[in-house]
């Protein structure tokens, strides 16, 4: 799993005091990002002197952070012990809460998942959604043979953006009483431990930048097209969140060719987006395009998308309705932000195959700025993964402090 890199635990930063747990850092970290690797490779990549790796080394193995993974016998000299990171020192919980399924797992240190339930979401109010996700959560840990204390850190992806400072959600229209007061805190008491909520689209950005095709971009763009819209922006390896929180809710952007009348009320949190840009590029637009243009009977956005690979022309026009609608959201976003790769996910992303070609021509009539424009190559595992990514980066450095940690007296 490729990953951002990793933090030093907040305590330990110029702090000249601490120099033997900074040098501990400095080798698990080396182990971590490089793999297994002797006392003198360690040296050598470090500057660290062979008796302070040795040092560090034998501490990190009394607290459980590294162990010996075998040996190796040099071209000249004796056989020499590698080490490696023990990743069953802490885990991690990542949960996906989409509108029709929850997904979750439990990784370990390493980022290797050992537990994994995905479940539909058959919760029909924000309480009885949390009640799902809790009751998903001890099912999982447990098939992972662990125990509530084990998890070191839950990172939840959801539609919205969460206020700190309210404990609710906001945006979050496509999943009915999600924004109620003092549901993420209810989950973060059920799971006793620390819990953060984070925006789906920004986890799938990062899943993708970690694990998937935005690896090694610059600046790339993750657009999630399922039953609403939504953006994660990652520069340099690091998630744009805005002033706050809500950069990437593109879903809000007015239509130019069906602006709201002057006096429409200003939009409020789980009221209908009429004319905006949701409304024109997400699954349901896929479906009500096809109906307008002759197709019948129940309808998704799938059913559309499998009609037009089999060429019914009801069904060919409205994906490439779609691809051109998606193609000025592209544009839109390469004007303001340049990015170097635009990455289509959600549901309708599952299909960016049949809206590629579509989306790559009207580009090349809409501007001059065309990014390359690939599917994501993590489709329904964006999101988890990016919660799993997420939740790792604030996990290790608190497995490394516990862990370290002076007995108390």
């Amino acid at each position: 799993m490729i990953e951002y890199p990793a933090d030093p635990p907040v305590d330990q930063r110029w702090n000249r005091r601490r120099l033997r747990s900074n040098n501990e850092w400095l080798l698990l970290e080396r182990l971590r990002t490089a793999g297994p690797a002797s006392r003198a490779q360690l040296a050598r990549d470090s500057g660290l002197s062979k008796p302070t790796v040795s040092a560090a080394l034998a501490a990190l193995e009394q607290a459980g952070l590294a162990r010996e993974a075998g040996t190796v016998v040099p071209d000249r000299g004796r056989t020499a012990v590698l080490y490696e990171v023990d990743p069953t020192a802490g885990y991690v919980l990542g949960v996906d809460i989409g509108r029709a399924w929850l997904r979750l797992a439990v990784a370990d240190l390493a980022g290797t998942v050992v537990a994994r339930e995905d479940v539909p979401n058959r919760g029909r109010s924000g309480s009885a959604v949390a009640e799902a996700v809790l009751a998903a959560a001890e099912r999982v840990t447990a098939a992972a043979g662990l125990g509530r204390g084990d998890i070191v850190e839950a990172v939840v992806g959801a539609p919205g953006v969460f206020d700190e400072q309210t404990g609710r959600v906001r945006y979050a229209v496509n999943l009915p009483g999600w924004g109620r007061s003092g549901l993420v805190a209810g989950m973060r008491e059920g799971l006793a431990t620390s819990l953060t909520l984070h925006n789906d689209a920004n986890l799938a950005a990062i899943g993708e930048y970690a694990c998937g095709a935005g690896a090694g971009s610059r600046l790339f763009v993750y657009i999630l097209i399922g039953t609403g819209l939504g953006m994660g922006v990652v520069a340099d390896g690091e998630l744009f969140r805005g002033a706050h929180g809500a950069a990437g809710e593109i879903g809000f952007l007015p239509l130019l060719t069906n602006p709201m009348p002057p006096s429409a009320p200003s939009p409020v949190e789980g009221a209908p987006r009429r004319g905006s840009l949701e409304d024109a590029v997400s699954g349901e637009a896929v479906v009500r395009g096809a109906r307008m243009l002759g197709m019948s009977g129940p309808l998704s956005a799938k059913q559309v998308f499998e009609a037009a690979r089999e060429g019914v022309p009801a069904a060919v026009a409205a994906v490439r309705q779609e691809g051109e609608r998606l193609a000025h959201v592209v544009a839109a976003v390469s004007s303001v932000l340049d990015p170097d790769l635009v990455v289509l996910g959600g549901g309708v992303g599952h299909s960016a195959d049949l809206l590629q070609q579509t989306v790559e021509d009207t580009l090349h009539r809409l501007t001059p700025l065309r990014p390359r424009v690939t599917p994501s190559s993590l489709g329904d595992d964006a999101v988890l993964l990016g919660a799993i990514t997420t939740a790792l980066r604030s996990a290790r450095p608190k497995v490394f402090d516990t862990l370290t940690a002076p007995p108390q007296t």
